[in-house]
């Protein structure tokens, strides 16, 4: 008997078959994630004792074809749980990779200053200084000039290192101010 005064919207089929397995596969890809990280990095994310118990364990063990069952069983215990834990658990990884990629680009800021200041010189001292004006021109000017001489003449890089943590040390704290 067709019951034709029933809509499909009636019926919650829930997700399809493709869609459940690439949910699974996600899950699994998240499992990987957590196993990989470091021990700072895995403290830092918010998870319940049972299942970083689980995600600990199958970090000890190194066999090849053993580690991919026991992730395979941690992700299984990972679809059990509620969907907000897992988007904790992605929130905190999400969190984590933009702390990285703004801690790589001030790096990245700290060498395009050092590289120019020992480079260009005297001009990119007063580009320098015009953005941080709080910035100790003699001896910024006396890490750039030693550096430079230690560049032409092969020797080891101290002064161009201490250029480097000097202008780290500047632009970390120009970021606190401002921040």
């Amino acid at each position: 008997m067709h019951d034709e005064d029933i809509d499909d919207e009636e019926f919650d089929r829930g997700p399809s078959r493709g869609e459940q397995r690439r949910q699974a596969l996600a899950v699994l890809a998240l499992a990987q994630q957590l196993v990989t990280l470091s021990e700072p990095a895995l403290a830092r994310i918010p998870m319940d004792d049972d299942l970083r118990e689980l995600v600990l364990a199958s970090r000890k063990i190194t066999a090849q074809i053993a580690r991919k069952r026991q992730i395979q069983y941690l992700a299984k215990h990972m679809r059990r749980r509620e969907d907000e834990a897992l988007d904790a658990i992605r929130a905190a990884l999400e969190h984590d990779k933009a702390d990285g990629r703004r801690a790589a680009q001030a790096l990245h800021e700290v060498e395009y200053w050092r590289d120019r200041l020992v480079d260009e010189g005297d001009e990119a001292l007063a580009e320098l200084l015009a953005a941080f004006p709080q910035a100790d021109r003699q001896h910024l000017r006396q890490l750039a000039r030693n550096a430079r001489q230690e560049r032409l003449q092969n020797r080891p890089p101290h002064a161009y290192r201490d250029l480097f943590r000097d202008l780290r040390t500047l632009l970390s704290t120009s970021d606190d101010v401002e921040g």
